[in-house]
């Protein structure tokens, strides 16, 4: 049974990450095969970087993703800190459920929904665009914020609940008593909710899809655009700088107050 289960978790992984792999391995092809490996070359790379399209969709997810990064960070941790004050855990519970909509609704839905509030909106102010930057910057934040939330509660209830009341005895206001007490505390799950919150906005492509205006693109859209008058090796090129930077986000997510975690237990193991 154990060399089933082997090859059955083998078997799973493989059918994930042998498309990603190829893509991978042929974005350093020398030829303009999708077939055949016919040599090493890092053409591609300078083609793509060469492509003033690609360039400029790439400075918009980046732009998108830092700034649907920090505005995430902000009120989700101001809705986490709320969300774990409140007194009735019926109110509590349901706000959390709330919160978790966005991550179990299928991202077309989201997106489509998005794009009707956005046009409507738009429509009852008297724009002649509804959907620009500020609608995909919206978006994103709003499918980013439960996992920022999810981040950070955890690190709340780790904390020691007459931290901040002690502070607030030896003179600090509220607001002092959070800044320079709670915040240090839970910012390990602050800092993995923004990661997480950029890894998100950089790979979108559904809900983006419906909310871009005219103007302003972004990476995974460009692909998308470009794919259908034909695939070149150049897309696996600008597809593996993605999975690249995806990858070493969700290993920050993942180390990010582990470390801090161990020195705590290693203190108390003193």
């Amino acid at each position: 049974m154990k060399i089933l289960s082997k090859i059955y978790i083998c078997l799973i992984f493989l059918l994930l990450y042998a498309p990603v792999i190829v893509m991978i391995i042929f974005s350093f092809n020398s030829s303009n095969s999708l077939s055949e490996f016919t040599g090493f070359s890092l053409r591609f790379y300078h083609e793509a970087f060469n492509n003033s399209k690609v360039i400029d969709a790439f400075k918009n997810t980046l732009i998108l993703a830092v700034v649907t990064a920090a505005f995430s960070g902000v009120l989700g941790t101001a809705a986490a800190v709320g969300i774990s004050r409140m007194k009735s855990k019926y109110l509590r519970k349901s706000l959390l459920s709330v919160t978790n909509i966005p991550m179990m609704n299928p991202d077309i839905v989201t997106g489509v929904s998005m794009m009707l509030l956005f046009v409507f909106a738009g429509t009852l102010i008297g724009l002649s665009s509804s959907l620009n930057f500020w609608t995909m910057l919206i978006a994103h934040i709003t499918f980013s914020l439960p996992y920022v939330i999810l981040s950070i509660l955890p690190k709340i209830k780790q904390m020691d609940k007459h931290l901040p009341e002690a502070a607030m005895d030896l003179g600090c206001t509220p607001l002092m008593s959070f800044l320079k007490v709670e915040l240090p505390c839970i910012l390990p799950g602050v800092v993995s909710g923004m990661l997480m919150a950029f890894t998100l906005s950089l790979d979108d492509f559904v809900i983006s899809y419906f909310v871009k205006g005219t103007g302003f693109e972004t990476l995974p859209i460009y692909i998308y655009s470009a794919v259908k008058k034909g695939v070149r090796p150049t897309l696996y090129a600008a597809n593996t700088i993605i999975v690249v930077a995806v990858l070493v986000l969700l290993i920050l997510i993942n180390f990010v107050g582990r470390d801090k975690s161990d020195k705590k237990l290693k203190t108390k193991g003193r």
